[in-house]
């Protein structure tokens, strides 16, 4: 099997410490994860994990097993970057008397989606989403202009086919106790999950 980039997406209970020990699955077994964003679900008091790797399908499999082994974890999915609809943000400061003095840069600051968010006599702030590559582009783009700092967040993405998961978990909360979950249960077609 080759590695390729999945992107696995774990919904918990918000619980001191959780984000360590799932950590701690991937660095036992030498994993680097190459983004990784916390937040607010849709459900109130449950939490989302977005976590992105390149690895095998199979040892991605047996991740979110491990991931799903976690008291609080209530469900793993994993996909690949097909079966996602994603995007980072990049925050970029640059000089002002650079961006002041020459026009094409705010052309090629069009072009890229870019828009200032803190304008100061020293400096200026743009913002932008896209994937990876978009983002990286603009960087070489303005690194000519005095670009002084580039930061860019984790991936923030969310399943092509899924109902949402707070439908899921209302039928997962009218269950009876002890009844079996079938693989797949909690998506449509086209969606993987790793369930015990």
């Amino acid at each position: 099997m080759q590695k390729q980039e999945y992107t696995i997406t774990v919904y918990t209970e918000n619980q001191i410490g959780l984000l360590n020990r799932i950590a701690i699955i991937f660095s036992r077994r030498k994993i680097n994860i190459e983004s990784l964003n916390t937040s607010p679900s849709e459900v109130e008091s449950v939490h989302r994990f977005t976590i992105v790797i390149n690895e095998t399908e199979d040892v991605v499999r047996k991740l979110c097993g491990q991931i799903e082994k976690q008291v609080e974890v209530l469900k793993a999915y994993y996909n690949t970057a097909g079966e996602i609809v994603w995007q980072e943000m990049a925050l970029y400061k640059v000089s002002t008397d650079e961006i002041a003095e020459k026009v094409q840069v705010e052309r090629l600051l069009r072009q890229y989606g870019a828009r200032a968010v803190v304008i100061r006599h020293d400096y200026t702030v743009f913002e932008t989403t896209g994937h990876r590559e978009e983002t990286d582009a603009l960087v070489k783009v303005l690194e000519p202009y005095g670009l002084i700092e580039f930061v860019r967040s984790a991936r923030v993405a969310i399943i092509k086919k899924s109902l949402g998961f707070h439908e899921k978990l209302k039928e997962f909360e009218y269950r009876e106790p002890g009844e079996e979950t079938a693989e797949n249960e909690f998506l449509n077609e086209g969606e993987k999950v790793f369930s015990m």
